[in-house]
């Protein structure tokens, strides 16, 4: 499942930054990946992110924060210019969309959506089915219900249809079920294995999202997949069960929230064997986060981190580079002033994770990728 063709060397990819160049595409469950195709009356800056992707037929995405896109110029032309798919950090997800029970609040999402089109770009449905951020009238802590068994189950089928649906043809890839597993490679025992006895609402919720969106590219989304461990392997047999049933999983997303406190992982052997389950995977999450001064949340401790960094940000995308099967690479956002990371990893202060500071300009992480993304776009195919 490897592009042998990315580690040739590469004289220069200097003539690939030029000119202007953008792309459109489309995909359905069927596809292996997203064609880079030119598109009338849209031009991006040729070194861009998305422009350089293109080249290789990989979409390079980030996670959109709502209330920043259209209301924060600097934040919005990033958005568009530099990502040829988008993510709903928090949009989509239950909480926001029927936060009163049975009414539904789809304006943020449509937003975005109709943002995506204007820029021709993909979106990533982020999530179905989760234990967190569920409205309250449901679960405050995705483990305990005043409902029962019975109308949890009716409460997700309707859920997933009725969100599913809304978004028809709209959507590239959802992430279906989001973190099922806890780090010991358990299934958590939510409102939903409580309900289901056990694991079997995965299967469901699987088919009733391809029933509700049969060309949508349906994810397994988690973190922690890209070691090999008790969670990664769990997830794996999760897989080859729902392939034995016939469930219509079609891709495996590998979060990719990392530290430079950690050693590296193996992610492209994990890549690789998830693909030979005739898999499509991706990196739906990526960021990088860094000890920092409790006192400047995004101020490294260590100055020589950032170099850390850089690599960790550079092995994820040619770990993703050299997989044919993955078809997106997406960092969870790109402004550190708007990372998730600092207000949850504070003892210790961890931040800097991202690929541009905290005024909206890019950091070196993000031009190990642009030079990545150009060398490999400069390569020849075997």
């Amino acid at each position: 499942m490897r592009r042998p063709w990315l580690s040739l060397a590469v004289a220069s990819a200097t003539a690939l930054l030029g000119g202007q160049l953008a792309f459109a595409g489309s995909a359905t469950a069927g596809s292996d990946s997203v064609a880079a195709k030119p598109s009338q009356g849209h031009a991006y800056p040729a070194d861009s992110l998305r422009a350089l992707a293109a080249r290789v037929g990989l979409r390079v995405g980030t996670a959109v924060n709502a209330d920043e896109l259209g209301t924060n110029e600097k934040y919005t032309q990033i958005t568009a210019e530099q990502f040829s798919s988008v993510t709903a950090e928090n949009a989509m997800k239950w909480a926001e969309v029927e936060a009163t029970r049975g009414t539904y609040t789809w304006e943020k999402a449509d937003q975005l959506v109709a943002f995506a089109k204007k820029n021709k770009q993909l979106v990533r449905g982020h999530t179905l089915l989760w234990h967190s951020q569920l409205p309250a009238w449901l679960s405050t802590d995705g483990y305990t219900t005043t409902l029962s068994n019975d109308e949890v189950k009716a409460v997700l089928k309707k859920h997933i249809f009725d969100q599913v649906r809304h978004f028809k043809g709209d959507i590239w890839q959802w992430d279906v079920v989001n973190e099922a597993f806890d780090d010991n490679g358990q299934p958590r025992e939510t409102i939903w294995y409580k309900a289901w006895g056990g694991t079997g609402y995965i299967a469901d919720a699987f088919r009733w999202a391809h029933q509700a969106d049969p060309k949508a590219l349906l994810f397994y989304n988690d973190y922690n997949l890209e070691f090999t461990g008790p969670k990664s392997n769990a997830v794996y047999a999760l897989v080859q069960s729902l392939k034995a049933q016939r469930v219509p999983i079609h891709g495996v997303g590998f979060q990719g929230h990392l530290s430079t406190q950690y050693g590296y992982p193996d992610l492209l052997s994990n890549l690789e064997r998830f693909a030979a389950l005739g898999q499509k995977v991706a990196l739906t999450e990526v960021d990088v986060r860094t000890l920092t001064k409790p006192d400047a949340v995004n101020e490294p401790v260590n100055a020589l981190a950032p170099y850390a960094q850089e690599s960790y940000w550079s092995r994820t995308l040619k770990a993703c580079l050299a997989v044919r099967a993955c078809i997106s690479f997406t960092p969870w956002g790109f402004g550190d002033a708007y990372s998730w990371v600092p207000g949850v990893f504070s003892n210790p202060q961890e931040g800097a994770a991202l690929i541009y500071d905290e005024q909206l300009n890019p950091k070196g992480q993000y031009h190990v990728l642009q030079q990545d993304l150009a060398l490999a776009a400069g390569a020849p195919r075997r």
